[in-house]
């Protein structure tokens, strides 16, 4: 009998696939705005934080208040931005997307008012305001997909910092295992086929091939749980043939 499947572990949750608590500095999250006026943050530090893309702005509020941000393509030590809905729609800036004009380009965007900020917060990320109308905004992230969220929800003005980061690629294996250690991801992958038999169900044979359907029902037992779970649709797609086309 083989040892457990790697997905199957990898669910158990063990601390081996746990991103460490290590070289984390703080939550990063908007500060809880106190009064509807507008509020002065200056940033103290650009700081950088062990598993994630973007660098980290220190804000420090006028009460002496600490907070973190991602940074935004153009801030410096030093910077003054401005936290608020009266805010001005410049760079760095924090306000409601109701606040903001329509085709700008924005970052750390609140899924929910007050969450935070949840959305395009990776580095070289921003979301450009489609429209807005009705207390909804339309965004068009940078996958291309277009959501509806609150206009009360805040927002960065500007894309996020550290852009063109995967220009540079990883020469040795050894600085990729820390890089996707940091994160909490698999690394390295190895193919189901490629294993052996006691390893994973698509595992031996003369060649690699799955000896079997990839097709997984939904309530398969964790050690067969592997290929498509549960898929709508499988094979190639065809397209419907008009009535015109038959004649």
């Amino acid at each position: 009998m083989g040892k457990r499947i790697l997905q199957r572990r990898r669910g158990k949750g063990g601390s081996q696939f746990r991103i460490s608590a290590k070289g984390k500095i703080a939550p990063v999250r908007y500060p809880n705005l106190r009064t509807e006026t507008e509020e002065k943050l200056i940033v103290k530090a650009i700081l950088d934080e062990r598993g994630r893309t973007a660098p980290l702005a220190q804000l420090e509020h006028g009460t002496g208040d600490i907070s973190y941000v991602p940074a935004v393509s153009g801030l410096a030590v030093g910077s003054s931005i401005s936290l608020g809905p009266n805010a001005a729609p410049s760079i760095g800036n924090i306000l409601p997307l109701g606040r903001i004009p329509e085709g700008t380009r924005i970052s750390n965007i609140e899924l929910r008012a007050g969450d935070g900020g949840k959305l395009v917060r990776a580095s070289g990320g921003s979301a450009i305001l489609f429209s807005k109308g009705n207390g909804r905004a339309i965004l068009r992230l940078p996958s291309g997909k277009s959501i509806l969220v609150d206009d009360r929800c805040r927002a960065s003005i500007g894309e996020i910092a550290g852009g063109g980061r995967l220009e540079k690629p990883f020469l040795r294996a050894g600085p990729r295992h820390h890089a996707m250690k940091a994160q909490g991801r698999m690394y390295p992958r190895m193919r189901g086929i490629a294993m052996a038999v006691v390893y994973h169900p698509f595992g031996g044979g003369r060649h690699q091939h799955p000896g079997k359907s990839t097709s997984t029902s939904r309530n398969a037992p964790p050690g067969r749980k592997v290929g498509l779970i549960a898929p709508r649709k499988t094979g190639r797609k065809r397209l419907a043939r008009t009535s015109t086309e038959v004649k």
